[in-house]
């Protein structure tokens, strides 16, 4: 499956190419900080993403996710999680996010 880029995030790295380097080079730099490995790393990502409830944030986490060998309920355990610290509504909304690229990659 090809990965799929919105088209904001294509607009932002092509008009501000530079910004979009340093970004990626500081993305490097955490991910390597630390003692988490890239599974646990990309979990932690996909729940700061739902708790923020950044929408696309949460669809490129679980695409990352299930292409680092993350099933699907696992995925699905990191949005049940957020219901006692993000609230339920937050949670159902991450679910149905992480749904539809569940159901777009069968």
């Amino acid at each position: 499956m090809d990965e799929y880029l919105p088209e904001p995030y294509t607009t932002f790295r092509a008009r501000y190419p530079a910004v979009a380097s340093a970004t990626d080079e500081l993305g490097s730099s955490l991910g390597e900080a630390g003692p988490l490995d890239a599974r646990e790393q990309r979990l932690a990502k996909l729940g700061i993403a739902v708790g923020a409830l950044a929408e696309g944030a949460v669809r490129s986490n679980t695409r990352k996710a299930l292409d680092l060998g993350v099933d699907a309920e696992e995925i699905r355990h990191v949005a049940l999680l957020a219901i006692t610290t993000a609230g339920f509504p937050t949670s159902i909304a991450a679910m149905e996010w992480i749904d539809e690229v569940l159901d777009a990659r069968t």
